[in-house]
């Protein structure tokens, strides 16, 4: 078993569920007491949410790339961004070590292409959505980025910043990105990414109308196939 190396806190509460998920999936896998090897370099996000405000992209990729050089030096064979956000400064931080960094979109791409989905509604951060670097690796691998229009974008960001990541789940919130939903799909998507990994802490994948992929959870399974052997989904 590989040991896996987790930049995380962004936010604690997906962080969460990076842990939880990657050994359920190591204890499903090998079976009786097994779980994974993990090394957690968890950040303080207040700072990281404030440079991302001013889009200060240089120094947030500082402190990740940090972070990661602190995790191959504890161990860690490979490296997993626990954010779809951060993942813009995935080039900074692959080139600060000399293990696979595994990219969210690669390991979200992967489970779209299982399912026959071509075109996805992203939802996410406004990061994420407005800017190229997310749906440009989807593209790469054939699959098509629709995004909801302005006013969605504003409300789900607001979402995600307010409520998601200080765990806070409102029966109010989870209308509003169920109604984003069904507009994405009347634009003619044929399938759904939780681009954002608190977006799944709202909604259910296995409740929603089209295929559904909750990035946190293929991420997860990215860093379990890796570690075991199973496939690989390192890009550095």
């Amino acid at each position: 078993m590989k040991t896996i190396g987790l930049i995380g806190g962004m936010s604690a509460e997906s962080t969460t569920v990076y842990y939880q998920t990657i050994n359920r999936l190591v204890r499903e896998r090998l079976g009786g007491l097994h779980s994974a090897q993990i090394a957690l370099w968890s950040l303080d996000f207040a700072p990281i949410a404030a440079l991302q405000a001013r889009d200060d992209w240089d120094a947030t990729g500082a402190i990740l790339a940090d972070a990661a050089r602190r995790l191959q030096g504890a161990g860690a064979e490979a490296i997993l961004i626990c954010a779809n956000t951060m993942h813009l400064n995935h080039p900074e931080v692959a080139g600060s070590v000399s293990v696979p960094v595994i990219h969210i979109a690669d390991a979200t791409g992967e489970a779209l292409k299982v399912g026959g989905v071509r075109k996805v509604l992203l939802l996410a951060t406004r990061f994420t959505m407005e800017k190229p670097f997310y749906a440009e690796r989807l593209a790469a691998q054939g699959i098509e980025t629709l995004t909801p229009d302005k006013a969605d974008r504003d409300a789900l960001h607001a979402i995600i910043y307010d409520e998601l990541v200080v765990g806070v789940i409102t029966e109010a919130s989870k209308a509003a990105v169920l109604a984003m939903i069904a507009r994405g799909r009347a634009a003619g998507c044929d399938g759904i990414v939780f681009g954002c990994t608190e977006i799944g802490l709202l909604l259910d994948p296995a409740d929603m109308p089209l295929p559904t992929v909750d990035t946190a959870v293929a991420h997860c399974e990215a860093a379990v196939a890796f570690s075991l052997g199973q496939a690989g989904l390192g890009s550095s």
